[in-house]
Parts: structure tokens; sequence; C-alpha cells
């Protein structure tokens, strides 16, 4: 974890054993930056981040082999997630997955890397030797 100036964190970087790890990662970086004005914030602001969270680790762990990097991260622009697993390979895309997919289509999978996209203001992938890292970024409500 840093701290930034006023004793508030600003960053945290672990690599968690599960999405409900990261998802605790990502709500202790809010509530200690932010503290009690994250319970003012609509919940669905919240509720995008911790699915945004748990999609990408989901996904590191399922199709990419193993996390190999977290780090989530308040900055100007908002909070910055940042996933790695030990795949080159593009998330898959889904086809017939997306806002026009009706409520009674029997589908199975295939839904959380079009969440992502859908969910995150920014979404980028970068490659490296033996994996990738995505990095998503989230949109914060106004604070002081």
């Amino acid at each position: 974890m840093s701290i930034e100036a006023g004793g508030k964190a600003k960053r945290l970087s672990a690599v968690p054993q599960n999405a409900a790890a990261a998802r605790g990662i990502v709500s202790d970086l809010l509530a200690a930056r932010f503290g009690g004005v994250v319970a003012e914030w609509p919940a669905h602001v919240v509720d995008d981040m911790l699915l945004v969270t748990s999609e990408l680790v989901t996904n590191a762990f399922r199709h990419g082999g193993r996390l190999t990097a977290f780090e989530t991260e308040i900055t100007g622009e908002g909070l910055r997630i940042v996933v790695g697993d030990a795949s080159t390979e593009s998330p898959a895309e889904s086809p017939g997955v997306g806002p026009e997919v009706r409520a009674g289509a029997a589908r199975i999978g295939g839904y959380g890397w079009p969440l992502v996209r859908l969910l995150a203001s920014r979404v980028s992938i970068s490659y490296h030797p033996g994996g990738k890292h995505i990095t998503v970024l989230m949109t914060l409500p106004p604070h002081p």
C-alpha cells in the first residue's frame, strides 16, 4: 500500500488468492481513501467496481492460467485496476453476448469480458513475454 499526503491510501498491490480477496482489496482501498463518503455514492458505483474486479480476476484464473499481478490505485481519473495473467491470448469476444441478448437466452458463461468493457470507462491490454496485463479505469463520483 502506498500512502499519499494526508495519510490516505492511494494504491494497494498484492496477488489475491481469489476474486473475493481481490474485491476485499478494492473495498479496503476505497474505504481507506474515501472513508464514509463511499456510503454516499450511488450503490451501483461500488457494485460495478467490485463486479469488474471479480470478472477480471476470475478470468485470469479460468482462462489465463493464473493470476500474476493485481494492483488497484486511485488516480486523478478514477480507480485504476490492473490484473495480470500467464496467457498471451486476448480475452475472447463472445458473439451474441451484449445488450441485445434477451433475458430468455439459455447461455452459460461468456458475459464477463463484455461486462468489463461495458462498465469500465477505459480498457487496455498490454502483452509481455509470459502473459498480459489488463488495465481498466472506473470513473469515481465527484468527491472532495
